[in-house]
């Protein structure tokens, strides 16, 4: 006796509402102060501050100091930048400038929480590189501080402010796509550039060093849900000639969704980056080049709207920064990358790593410090 077997073929065909519609209008515009103008120290003069430092020029903030290990690397900023600025090799001497309100803290994780913490000491508004800290206990102290001393302590997440990303966060905040249920986060790029640099010593440069602005990205679109375990795996390819391994996943699992997260980073073909956030009233899509996924798309059962991105990560993302942290201090509230908003990505990013390296999954906030930092 034969069983006729029901064909569900239709059910996987595409549906929804084909119409175009107009894109949502939302609050994507780069955030300014609108009468602040303090005067601004940069404390490390190293490989990422000229980003740092043209965004800022672009917005005509004063950066009137400039502190390194070495009186050149100060000058080399200074001179390309702000030729009227101070410049020194000792912390401490900028920020006994009484003049200055506010420093740009580039630093390497590893002494960077001793200077933020004399910063706001000194009574100094900081604005943080990321990631923000190698142990979340530290980053804890660091926000108490903060509010102890009155000061704002915000992180430089640029990527926030890339293009499709801050849409693609102001869509969900806005409820576009109802509750988020599944991030699929796809990237394949040639990082093998690093060779020879210091990043190479980096052992989870992939899940950690470059894959910490996704972890954020992750918490941000999942923002005020539980995040309940992490599972990581990494892998070198079989022709890397770098040490670090230039492969890795990692599931997400949150109390209502999950994240999927994969980095190739020795795909020298065809390099291309991917975001689908779904929700129960749609979905959100964000494809193009790495850093770059500018060909965003919104469905509903309204239609698809094709919003077009203006800018770009680099200067942008820097400019939303810093411009985050002086409006918020224009306006007396904590900014939206505060520190304490770096914390849910830092978890996940820290449990990430101690699972690829013990091949358990790991419950995110549990794994307080970076495996081997």
């Amino acid at each position: 006796m034969s069983e006729t077997i029901p064909d569900h073929s239709d059910a996987l065909k595409a549906k929804g509402n084909e119409t175009s519609m107009a894109a949502p209008d939302l609050p994507c515009a780069l955030p300014r102060p609108v009468h602040y103008r303090p005067k601004i120290g940069m404390i490390g003069c190293g490989g990422i501050s000229p980003t740092h430092l043209r965004a800022y020029q672009k917005e005509g903030w004063d950066v009137v100091a400039f502190c390194s290990r070495t009186t050149a690397s100060a000058e080399a900023r200074r001179d390309e930048f702000y030729p009227e600025a101070w410049v020194c090799t000792d912390y401490q001497e900028l920020l006994a400038r009484p003049e200055i309100d506010v420093v740009d803290i580039t630093l390497h994780p590893g002494p960077r929480a001793a200077v933020i913490e004399a910063a706001l000491k000194a009574g100094k508004h900081v604005l943080s590189q990321k990631p923000f800290v190698l142990n979340l206990d530290e980053g804890e102290r660091l926000i108490s501080l903060a509010k102890a001393c009155g000061r704002k302590l915000a992180v430089n997440h640029n990527g926030r402010w890339a293009p499709y990303f801050n849409f693609l966060r102001q869509a969900v905040r806005a409820g576009c796509i109802g509750e988020v249920q599944s991030v699929v986060m796809t990237l394949n790029w040639d990082h093998s550039w690093i060779e020879g640099t210091p990043f190479e010593q980096v052992r989870d440069i992939v899940l950690y060093d470059f894959g910490i602005h996704w972890f954020d990205m992750t918490a941000q679109l999942f923002h005020g849900k539980e995040a309940r375990s992490v599972f990581a795996v990494n892998a070198a390819t079989a022709d890397q000639r770098i040490q670090p391994p230039l492969i890795g996943s990692a599931l997400v699992a949150f109390d209502s969704g999950v994240a999927t997260l994969h980095f190739d980073a020795h795909s020298r073909f065809g390099p291309k980056e991917s975001i689908w956030v779904t929700g129960s009233e749609g979905t959100l899509r964000a494809e193009g080049p790495i850093c770059a996924a500018h060909d965003v798309s919104l469905f509903t059962a309204h239609g698809i709207a094709h919003p077009v991105m203006q800018g770009s990560w680099f200067d942008d993302g820097f400019r939303g920064t810093m411009g985050e942290l002086l409006s918020a201090i224009e306006d007396d509230r904590e900014p939206s990358n505060s520190a304490a908003s770096a914390l849910p990505g830092l978890a996940l990013c820290f449990a990430a790593v101690a699972s690829a390296r013990s091949g358990q999954p790991m419950v995110p906030g549990q794994v307080r410090a970076l495996a081997g930092g």
